[in-house]
């Protein structure tokens, strides 16, 4: 139940990554036929990994996962706008890959940031977007959907709104690319993000979008690799491994999505209803098919996570034990939620191999456990 987290790398993707690794080990840059095997690999990953947000395949650059996808366009975006300002937009509720990217840049010089609330939902106002662009604004990043509690932003009006204004537009992705469908040109997003450990890929994997006719200078400089946009000897096998899992998702994405959100929305109700101070964190519908984050008044997450660890069942706090104390989610906080609800959250995230068999069961038992935590608090 923690598949925010990580997912199990899918038969399909890892017998992808099985024969990259055994069979087409050359080097992708060679010009001998074990070069040019490698890179058809890598070439097909590129397409199907492009199809599945309606790219096409030369705006798609592998990367090593979604924080490198997120440095490097950040910081590339910001540097190449240099002529035109620094100031960048973005939301409290972000991932960590992009605030502290952000907060290092303006630390140092690179960039000048307008950190924006969101509505308790969840959800940011593209009109605060709107109101907060400047004659100097350069990046507007919003996230595609929160990875703590599933809500699904704008993205089509806020790219839309940065089309408009001139501003280059970034979104991470990472928990929502193969989960729900993404159109990069209906949107009007010119950067995105994604990592292959969230959609049944292995770890250490991922890529980023580049709307053509955008250049950004590389985070990673060396060999001419990726078109020089991030030198390094390719990983085939990952990249074969995700190419294969994007095609997967292609072909099973809408049927699981609502698998999920039937299996999501009864462990919903089910908890709400039958655990006295239950309450859900972030909007009903606007969010992931597989995310569950719900808050239990006078428990902490951090103990329902030992708890259900003893049974068997993993599960992630809306909390984090830093220098020997408990900090609150930044998510939650800058949704506006007090401090004893943020501590008291639970994120639950299923998959496409999730059964309705366990989610009653995790549903049972995380009853009774918070029956017995009030019971000893």
């Amino acid at each position: 139940m923690d598949n925010a987290a990580t997912t199990r790398i899918s038969r399909c993707a890892l017998r992808a990554m099985e024969e990259a690794a055994f069979n087409c080990f050359g080097n992708p840059s060679a010009r001998h036929s074990y070069g040019r095997e490698a890179e058809k690999v890598i070439r097909e990953a590129r397409r199907a990994v492009a199809e599945l947000m309606n790219a096409d395949p030369s705006e798609v650059y592998f990367t090593g996962g979604g924080s490198e996808s997120d440095n490097t366009i950040l910081r590339g975006a910001v540097l190449s706008m240099k002529k035109k300002g620094k100031h960048v937009i973005t939301t409290a509720i972000e991932h960590h890959a992009v605030l502290h990217t952000l907060e290092d840049m303006q630390e140092n010089g690179i960039a000048g940031i307008t950190m924006l609330p969101v509505r308790e939902n969840g959800i940011i106002d593209p009109e605060e977007i709107r109101k907060a662009i400047r004659p100097d604004t350069v990046l507007v990043s919003v996230m595609f959907a929160n990875n703590e509690t599933g809500a699904v932003q704008p993205i089509r009006p806020i790219g839309a709104l940065c089309r408009q204004r001139g501003v280059l537009f970034h979104t991470d992705a990472v928990q929502a690319y193969s989960h729900i469908p993404i159109d990069v040109r209906d949107m009007n997003i010119d950067f995105l993000a994604l990592a292959g450990h969230k959609m049944h890929a292995p770890k250490g994997i991922g890529a980023m979008y580049i709307r053509k006719g955008i250049q950004i200078p590389p985070l990673i400089r060396g060999g001419g690799q990726e078109h020089g946009m991030r030198a390094g000897t390719e990983n085939v096998p990952g990249i074969a491994a995700l190419g294969a899992a994007a095609r997967e998702a292609a072909e099973q994405m809408e049927s699981s999505a609502e698998r999920q959100r039937v299996l999501r929305d009864y462990l919903i109700d089910d908890l709400t209803r039958n655990i006295p101070g239950c309450v859900l964190n972030g909007d009903r519908d606007r969010r992931l098919p597989n995310n569950v984050n719900v808050s239990f008044e006078g428990v902490t997450g951090q103990n329902l996570v030992a708890a259900l660890d003893l049974r068997g069942i993993a599960v992630s706090a809306g909390s984090a034990c830093t220098a020997g104390s408990v900090e609150p989610s930044h998510v939650l906080m800058g949704m506006g939620l007090s401090r004893e609800r943020a501590l008291g959250a639970l994120r639950l995230t299923i998959s496409g191999e999730t059964t309705e068999k366990e989610v009653r069961e995790v549903s049972a038992v995380l009853q009774e456990v918070v029956r017995q935590l009030r019971g000893k608090s």
